[in-house]
């Protein structure tokens, strides 16, 4: 049985910085793997060592399996995680560890090689009983077959790729003419994400639920599950929120779903730790999807609910131990639910965003925060744009619920655009309140993905009298810019600027006027959480004051907003017309027209892939694509200019 002394963790962010903590309880030493701009990341300053790996692109430092060895055998480290993401499914890492004498903490490569391969999996499962989706999987097979076999497995269908997860290299397809134009954009997803271009169709289910099932396996013939997790609340399949247990089930159906994904793992001889995909569809019936050979981004909630360390099982396995516990010692109490935090514009179809995080408090006291990032770190553009989970507990699903969102309300975050009203309005929505899930929830309910921003004038007023207070300012008339008092009068006059809004606030004795409102204010303030009310309105949230640049950032519901209090008027943006420029930093991978080209609206233009997505620019009126300033495999920064255009109105 080997001893696993010093591990090497080939990831970065959340997921390096969770194993280290498991490490340090164990007395197993660290070693950090990072690119040239995660050097100062906190992964890298919490691990015992560290080594670069290169360049900020990961096909050039994470993905460079030799880099991974020579790091481990230069630190003497005897074992390697994986994380997930990256090297976590590749089995020629695991034949590398295998051939160093290094332990690979993960499952052996033919297990990752079969079920990594979704065309694979789908026939090993229906050959093991294990119900499977209607479908075609001929391997390697060309377009114009894909084609004919599309009709075949009928509309809607699924594009997946082969080489696939996280939701990279899908598209869901509702009618033939649709298919050549997903296809392609599902290949070249799948090559740049996985460096495989193979894809299968599978029949799509509109309505169904994802559930998946954590299962645990050693090297004796052991196998167990750890119950199931609801992951339907997705966004171009990738999961936003995740709980556990799936809530709904019957007992019976629960241990219909373990069993099966038992039998999943037995079938090639697993190890470790994996999950097992369903679809669940609303007659009860579940179809299997998917095996991840990997520990998965939701793991926390099943960590939850069954007080059991994951990471410390994965360990002991991979160091040739049994598994920790039988089956029937296993147990779950109460519920557990994860949001992903994401950095990305919702404002702007959820454009990865890119930038210094200038202003970062996680709400450590209300949530488990597993995050990549703490304030002063920079986000870039080259990576997953997850940067934190927040997870929270209670003993049922409604409580659970309304911590995570009293969580939300907590988040400080500022410097790049991110999701978290997004997520508090989902998780505050009636329809997932009531437990009325499927993977196309978001798209029953449009009004989930309309922003909810708050209103300048309030943000103002709360901005003022915040600035006004006592312990930041002199209330003595003669040391004060902020007012004057005629015969015994306090008149206030503070031109605001919130955001972009100008809004001009006026205060007489308490009395407030901005805009369209007016009335008296009450302020109430308790460290740095305030509340205000203006007459049957109020704002809650929570502060910060400049005093060198005059701003005040506030907090409400997730959401920041910077309030500059009289601000120059020499600060206005200007810009770009008569083209589109890029929405965030990325790397051009098509042109889909020519230059001289017309186009009607809705034609795609240009597509950058940023934060490992592809996001393709269309156009919004008919008009002529005059000239590319850029060409495929070009860099470009948020705001550069695309595509020069004319539009038919204005000729």
């Amino acid at each position: 049985m080997a001893t696993i002394k010093k591990l090497l963790i080939a990831n970065r962010g959340e997921i390096a910085r969770r194993i280290i903590r498991t490490c340090r309880q164990q007395g197993i030493a660290t070693v950090a793997v990072y690119s040239d701009v995660d050097a100062t990341l906190p992964h890298v300053r919490e691990a015992d060592q560290a080594v670069c790996l290169g360049p900020a692109a990961a096909r050039e430092s994470y993905l460079v399996i030799h880099k991974i060895i020579t790091a481990a055998k230069e630190t003497g480290a005897d074992a390697i995680h994986p994380g997930y993401g990256f090297l976590s499914e590749n089995t020629e890492l695991a034949a590398a560890c295998e051939q160093a004498g290094i332990i690979f903490v993960g499952p052996n490569a033919r297990a990752i090689e079969v079920m990594g391969d979704k065309a694979a999996a789908r026939q090993l499962m229906a050959d093991s009983g294990v119900p499977v989706l209607p479908g075609f999987d001929e391997d390697g097979a060309s377009d114009e077959t894909l084609l004919a076999a599309s009709d075949s497995v009928g509309f809607p269908l699924l594009i997946k790729a082969v080489a696939g997860g996280g939701g990279k290299g899908m598209r869901v397809v509702n009618s033939a003419n649709a298919f050549a134009e997903s296809l392609a954009a599902a290949r070249r997803e799948a090559r740049s994400a996985f460096g495989d271009d193979r894809v299968l169709l599978e029949r799509y289910l509109p309505t169904a639920r994802h559930v998946e099932v954590q299962v645990f396996a050693d090297n004796y013939g052991n196998a167990v599950h750890l119950f199931e997790r609801d992951c339907s609340v997705q966004r171009r399949h990738q999961k936003v929120i995740e709980e556990a247990p799936a809530p709904g089930l019957d007992e019976q159906t629960r241990q219909a779903f373990g069993n099966a994904a038992v039998q999943a793992a037995l079938a090639i001889d697993y190890r470790g730790a994996g999950t097992v995909e369903f679809l669940y569809a609303p007659d009860g019936q579940f179809y299997f999807m998917e095996m991840n050979t990997r520990l998965q981004v939701e793991h926390p909630v099943t960590e939850m609910i069954t007080g059991e360390d994951l990471v410390a099982w994965q360990l002991a396995v991979a160091a040739g131990e049994p598994l920790p516990k039988a089956q029937q010692q296993i147990q779950r109490h109460g519920h557990a639910m994860e949001v992903r935090l994401y950095a990305e514009n919702p404002e702007q179809g959820f454009l990865p965003s890119s930038g210094l995080l200038s202003h970062l408090r996680w709400p450590h006291e209300l949530a488990r925060v597993d995050a990549g990032y703490e304030q002063g770190d920079r986000v870039e553009e080259f990576y997953d744009p997850m940067i934190a989970k927040l997870i929270c507990y209670g003993e049922d699903r409604q409580a659970a619920r309304q911590k995570l969102i009293n969580a939300l309300n907590r988040l400080e975050l500022q410097g790049i655009h991110h999701n978290a009203p997004f997520l508090r309005r989902v998780l505050a929505d009636e329809a997932f309140a009531l437990a009325e899930l499927d993977t196309r929830l978001l798209e029953h309910r449009p009004h989930l993905l309309e922003t909810d921003a708050c209103e300048p004038a309030l943000l103002a007023v709360a901005a003022s009298r915040l600035a006004a207070l006592p312990a930041t300012a002199s209330d003595h008339p003669w040391e004060s810019l902020q007012g004057w008092r005629p015969q015994g009068q306090r008149v206030r006059v503070t031109a605001c600027q919130v955001d972009q809004h100008p809004v001009m606030v006026r205060e007489n004795n308490g009395d407030a006027s901005a805009e369209v409102h007016t009335g008296q204010v009450q302020l109430t303030v308790n460290d740095s959480a305030f509340r205000l009310r203006w007459g049957q309105q109020s704002l809650c949230g929570y502060f910060h004051l400049q005093t060198s640049t005059r701003t005040v950032r506030l907090f409400v519901g997730g959401q920041a907003y910077t309030v500059t209090l009289n601000p120059s008027l020499d600060n206005a943006a200007q810009d770009a017309a008569g083209g589109f420029v890029a929405p965030m930093s990325g790397t051009i991978v098509a042109l889909h027209v020519e230059a001289g080209a017309t186009v009607a609206p809705g034609d795609a233009v240009i597509t950058l892939e940023a934060m490992k997505m592809e996001h393709t620019l269309r156009a919004t009126e008919a008009g002529t694509v005059q000239h590319f300033p850029v060409s495929a495999g070009d860099s470009v920064s948020e705001g550069t200019l695309l595509v020069e255009f004319e539009a038919d109105s204005a000729r």
